[in-house]
């Protein structure tokens, strides 16, 4: 929980784990939910409870266990659909006016700013989407781990550049949101992630791409620990 304008509130909902997220904006009551899917009923109790009004509804990609609950949600709340150009393209669905962004630009909720990130990889169009000192990372960055490229849309090469330029740019002290809760602990530093995210020690996109197809589903198993780069390079991983 932040102590700046907003706070993140986390549910952990569906057979997949995934994190729905409700965005409060502090000031004015609006709450932004992010990825909607499984037991809406969870997301709306949980808006009523802090007394939330759900303006929006930011996707971070269009897989299905992130967005089979819009409609239903839709029934329940007017809300602003929001999500990046690129994805909306790829996933091809009738979403009825929804706003579609680029890399970079800004929503408001209120008094919260939050930033769009264009973080390719998993999906064509996948975003995070960065509140202050913290960011949702959807199936991006996991903790201790990232998304799998093997799926419809996936892209090995792109999920290295983007993984490249977040340890470039994003802060040691930001915390993670994730999108699934598939490590030992829900959020993270981005630091211990530089630490210990083995997707995160490589630094080329041979090696990466091949230990992200081929090796990592292999090798580890859930819930995700910290490794090293020490420990890859013992294995003869890196």
């Amino acid at each position: 929980m932040s102590e700046s304008a907003f706070r993140v509130h986390a549910l952990e909902l569906g057979p997949m784990e995934n994190f729905v997220y409700l965005i409060e904006d502090i000031v004015s009551r609006r709450c932004a939910v992010v990825d909607p899917a499984w037991q809406v009923d969870q997301i709306l109790a949980t808006a009523n409870q802090y007394e939330l009004n759900i303006t929006d509804i930011l996707l971070t990609h269009s897989h299905h266990d992130h967005i089979n609950g819009i409609e239903e949600l839709l029934n329940h709340a007017s809300a602003e659909v929001h999500l990046l150009k690129p994805e909306y393209e790829f996933w091809q669905h009738e979403l009825e006016k929804p706003s579609l962004h680029h890399g970079g630009d800004e929503i408001d909720l209120g008094t919260t700013a939050i930033r769009i990130l264009h973080t390719p990889g998993h999906t064509p169009g996948s975003a995070c989407y960065q509140l202050g000192n913290e960011i949702i990372t959807g199936d991006t960055l996991f903790v201790f781990g990232c998304g799998r490229c093997d799926l419809h849309g996936g892209n090995p090469e792109d999920m290295f550049v983007t993984l490249k330029s977040m340890k470039q740019q994003l802060p040691h002290d930001m915390l993670i949101h994730p999108g699934h809760n598939y490590s030992v602990k829900p959020t993270s530093t981005f630091g211990e992630q530089i630490d210990g995210n083995p997707f995160l020690h490589y630094e080329d996109s041979e090696t990466f791409s091949r230990y992200r197809m081929h090796v990592h589903d292999k090798t580890r198993d859930e819930p995700y620990a910290a490794v090293s780069k020490q420990q890859l390079k013992i294995a003869n991983l890196l």
